[in-house]
């Protein structure tokens, strides 16, 4: 990781709920569910523990990694949420946005395929350039 992008790691603010947007298009879908009420529990009783990952756009913040974590600070009733801002073009975005979420254990093969379309079309936007 380049010194800039551990810096931005550095550089966590609080953001309104109401600033972010999820990021169009995202392959993910929020589920409501028996885990989702237990996690929006623990947000309850100890906040957002992981900071999100955001990137600055006209109308606010777009989300690039905490779509869920968005949904349970919103359901436990939260204003705001710990992020870290980062300076991204769309495509570096959607790359990020994939590859921070391929670990998760719960993603329905449909999700899968088409993260893996997002960030190929990502990536060769970027080496066409």
């Amino acid at each position: 990781m380049n010194k800039d992008k551990e810096k931005s790691f550095k550089n966590i603010k609080e953001l309104s709920l109401s600033e972010l947007k999820p990021f169009e298009g995202h392959p993910y879908r929020v589920r409501d569910d028996e885990e989702m009420d237990t996690l929006i529990e623990s947000v309850r009783e100890h906040g957002i523990m992981v900071p999100l990952m955001v990137r600055p756009i006209d109308t606010g913040y777009e989300i690039i990694s905490g779509h869920r974590r968005a949904h349970r600070a919103i359901s436990a009733g939260l204003k705001t949420v710990p992020a870290v801002e980062l300076e991204m073009n769309r495509d570096e975005a959607a790359v990020a946005l994939v590859d921070s979420n391929l670990h998760r254990e719960h993603i329905l093969p449909s999700e899968k395929a088409f993260a893996y379309k997002l960030k190929l079309d990502a990536l060769s936007r970027h080496s066409e350039h």
